[in-house]
C-alpha cells in the first residue's frame, strides 16, 4: 500500500509513546514501566525466572560456540569415532574401540568422541594409551556420568546442535562403531552434510559388517533402489571390519583434502 493511499490527508499518525530495551522498541500496551537493564543487572534481589527465558538461552548458545571454537581451534587433524555408551568393558566391541583409537593415534590423528562411557571411553582410552591426543565433547544428559578419565581435552555442552557443529568442524572423518540412536543421528547428519556439499572430503566409515550390514543393504536396495539417492550418495559410506582399511580410508581422504588446499 502506498503512503498516499494509506494516509489520504497526507498526515502521518502521531508517534506513539515508546520504550527502548536495547535494539527492541516497545509501544502501546507492550510498553512496560519495569526496571531498567542496568537496574536488573545490579539488583541481586527478585525472581530468577529470567535465566530460563529464550533471550538468555541465546547468550548461553553463543557462549557454547565461543567456548567450543576456542578450546578446539588448535586441535590437530582429528577423527571422530561414535559408538554406544552402553558397551561394557568386557564386550569385544570395547577392545575394538581401544584398537581403533590406538591405530588412529599411530597414524597421527587426534581422536574425538562424545566423551562418555562405553565405546567412547574405549576409543579415548586406546588413543591415550598410544600416546595420542584424546578429545571428548560431552553433552548434558540425565543418564550419563560426565567425561571418561581418558579424555585429555574435554568440553561439555548443553545443546546438541552446538556439539554437532564441533564434531564436523574439527574432524576429518567419522567412524561409526555399533551404536544406538545417537550414533545413527550423527551418521545421517554427516551424510546429509556431505551429500549437500556443506562439507567436503569427509568419509563416513561403518565399522562392523554384521551390525551395519542390514542398514547398508536397506539403503542400497530401498533408498537407492527407490531413486531417493544416487549411486554417488551410497559411495559416501564405507563398510568394513578391518582397522587398517578404516584408517586407510581416513588417510586417503585427508591426503586428497590437503592436495586441494
Amino acid at each position: 500500500m502506498s503512503e498516499q493511499s494509506e494516509f489520504p490527508d497526507g498526515q502521518y499518525p502521531e508517534r506513539p509513546v515508546e520504550r527502548h530495551k536495547g535494539p527492541v522498541v516497545l509501544r502501546r500496551d507492550r510498553r512496560d514501566q519495569g526496571s531498567t537493564t542496568d537496574q536488573r543487572l545490579l539488583d541481586s534481589r527478585g525472581p530468577s525466572d529470567w535465566v530460563h527465558t529464550d533471550p538468555w538461552r541465546v547468550l548461553r548458545i553463543q557462549a557454547e560456540f565461543v567456548e567450543g571454537f576456542g578450546a578446539l581451534a588448535e586441535v590437530p587433524r582429528a577423527v571422530t569415532v561414535f559408538g554406544s555408551a552402553r558397551t561394557k568393558r568386557d564386550n569385544p566391541e570395547y577392545e575394538l574401540g581401544r584398537k581403533i583409537g590406538a591405530a588412529l593415534a599411530d597414524a597421527g590423528f587426534a581422536v574425538m568422541t562424545g566423551g562418555g562411557p562405553g565405546a567412547m571411553e574405549a576409543v579415548n582410552r586406546g588413543a591415550n594409551e598410544a600416546g595420542g591426543f584424546s578429545v571428548g565433547l560431552g553433552i548434558e544428559l540425565p543418564f550419563e556420568q560426565g567425561l571418561n578419565p581418558w579424555v585429555d581435552l574435554g568440553v561439555n555442552f548443553r545443546y546438541f546442535f552446538a556439539r554437532k557443529t564441533m564434531f564436523v568442524k574439527y574432524s576429518q572423518a567419522f567412524i561409526c562403531l555399533p551404536g544406538g540412536f545417537g550414533t545413527l543421528d550423527e551418521l545421517f547428519e554427516a551424510l546429509t552434510l556431505v551429500q549437500t556439499k556443506k562439507v567436503t572430503k569427509f568419509p563416513v566409515v561403518l565399522f562392523g559388517t554384521e551390525y551395519w550390514g542390514g542398514l547398508y543393504d536397506w539403503i542400497e536396495k530401498s533408498v537407492l533402489g527407490g531413486g531417493k539417492i544416487g549411486e554417488k550418495d551410497l559411495a559416501l559410506l564405507h563398510l568394513t571390519d578391518d582397522i587398517d582399511d578404516a584408517v586407510r580410508v581416513v588417510q586417503d581422504s585427508y591426503q586428497a583434502w590437503e592436495d586441494t588446499h
